[in-house]
């Protein structure tokens, strides 16, 4: 009797590993303090492409005369979308509606000021291990709150691309306005069609690992109808003016590099190989496009410059966003120089042609490389990243058929909807600046600061 009761404990002791299981998976989901204490710093530094890389990089190219008001624009949104986000927000984009019909498109108001999320709470989306090990966990390793305030980064940040399509001459209260609706109406719902398990494009099987339709064609879009519609500046020739503060630029695009990584590698949500995965290809893809617009700024106009290496750069995160957790090395390659060769034609032949004043290139940088990219991570995506993907390159064209799917629904929703609170907000409170308060400067007319002082 004793032989038997000794066998019995040993095989109760041995027969997790006998079955291909480890004492891990027999665990109840919990909080780990790796991938916690990662997506804390990775939402620190998705922060830090707001404010102060993105402040820096497009109150750069802009005149002297208008720096303070792009950089209080950008401010002024890391605030006020923060609260939205937790008010609304959150539960709109990722939260699931009581209705049945309006669950693939909107998430409901459930978690409206973040209602019953306790500080225990495991998030409710786990990405880099069920995709990696396809293990059929549903639930993450870091505290739900950590991943709202993770995704809270790129709420504010979207809005904020749109600024560098209409700098120079919207009002501030028009700008207010504007990007506070946007945010409800435009990026709210699109974040849950693509993010949300509710979402119909994730259901129909659309791979946009940091947000190459969410955050960049969605922003890029509303970029290019903003500009249409407010009107060139009272200025603008047809071509580029010069950039107030190059130095600006270049240190802010390097911030927005660095950021980048907490973008890319933080959307796997745990400290895993397959963030290791995203942080390399983001670095290799940005670094290719830096390299091949470089290139290009030599061989047609003589010399390199250092607006063109930085703006290069952005555009190659821009375009690896959607695709750094499902590309390899290679592909980060191919779309570091595609995305440069496309977003340079874009910026130095096709907007002059047509004449429309993008300012700062929000749409030919953020929403044409958000497309090249989208479209790119149904082409290129490999089974060696994560095994349950792959793209057309791979014989799997449906993958490709699904991106551009995306990709267009994205195209039309922003833009309608873009074109629809343009004028209403036009409508209630005005959304260009006078032709005074442009000639002056939005600094003076819209904040009562200059940002340089002289002294006689």
């Amino acid at each position: 009797m004793k032989k038997i009761a000794t066998l019995a404990i040993l095989f109760s002791l041995i027969s997790p590993f006998v079955s291909g299981q480890t004492h891990s998976n027999l665990l109840k989901p919990s909080i780990n303090a790796g991938d916690t204490a990662w997506m804390i710093v990775a939402t620190a530094l998705v922060l830090f492409m707001s404010i102060p890389g993105l402040a820096l990089f497009y109150g750069g190219l802009v005149r002297r005369k208008n720096v303070l008001n792009i950089f209080m624009q950008v401010f002024v949104l890391v605030a006020v979308i923060s609260v939205e986000w937790v008010v609304i927000g959150y539960s709109n984009a990722f939260g699931s509606s009581s209705i049945t019909w309006l669950k693939p498109y909107f998430g409901g108001f459930d978690w409206t000021f973040l209602h019953n999320i306790k500080l225990t709470d495991l998030s409710p989306y786990y990405i880099s291990h069920s995709q990696a090990a396809g293990n059929g966990t549903t639930v993450g390793t870091i505290p739900h709150i950590v991943f709202i305030m993770f995704q809270g980064m790129f709420a504010v940040i979207t809005p904020a691309l749109i600024i560098g399509a209409f700098a120079e001459r919207i009002s501030f209260k028009g700008f207010l306005m504007f990007s506070i609706l946007w945010s409800i109406f435009i990026y709210n719902p699109v974040a849950h069609w693509v993010w949300s398990t509710d979402g119909w494009l994730m259901k129909l099987g659309a791979l946009d690992f940091a947000g190459g339709t969410v955050v960049h064609i969605n922003a890029g879009i509303a970029a290019l109808v903003m500009a249409i519609m407010i009107g060139k500046r009272r200025d603008y020739k047809g071509h580029a003016l010069p950039p107030h503060n190059i130095t600006y630029v270049v240190i802010g695009a390097a911030m927005l590099w660095v950021g980048w990584f907490g973008f890319n590698a933080g959307s796997g949500l745990a400290a895993d190989g397959l963030a290791g995965n995203a942080l390399m290809v983001t670095h290799i893809a940005a670094a290719t496009a830096a390299i091949t617009w470089a290139l290009l700024d030599w061989i047609l106009d003589k010399r390199p410059t250092l607006v063109g290496i930085s703006t290069g750069a952005v555009g190659g995160l821009v375009a690896i966003t959607p695709a750094a957790g499902f590309v390899d090395v290679g592909g980060a390659l191919v779309i570091g120089v595609l995305v440069s060769l496309v977003c340079f034609t874009m910026v130095a032949f096709v907007k002059p042609r047509f004449g429309y004043d993008d300012s700062l290139d929000a749409f030919g940088v953020h929403g044409v490389g958000g497309i090249l990219g989208a479209i790119l991570t149904g082409v290129l995506a490999s089974p060696m990243v994560q095994s349950n993907y792959s793209g057309a390159i791979f014989g799997n064209f449906h993958q490709l058929a699904v991106q551009l799917i995306a990709v267009g629904s994205t195209i039309i929703y922003s833009g309608i909807g873009t074109w629809i609170l343009f004028k209403v907000t036009d409508k209630l409170v005005g959304i260009r600046a006078t032709d005074k308060h442009e000639a002056i400067g939005l600094d003076e007319t819209q904040h009562g600061e200059t940002a340089y002082t002289y002294f006689d």
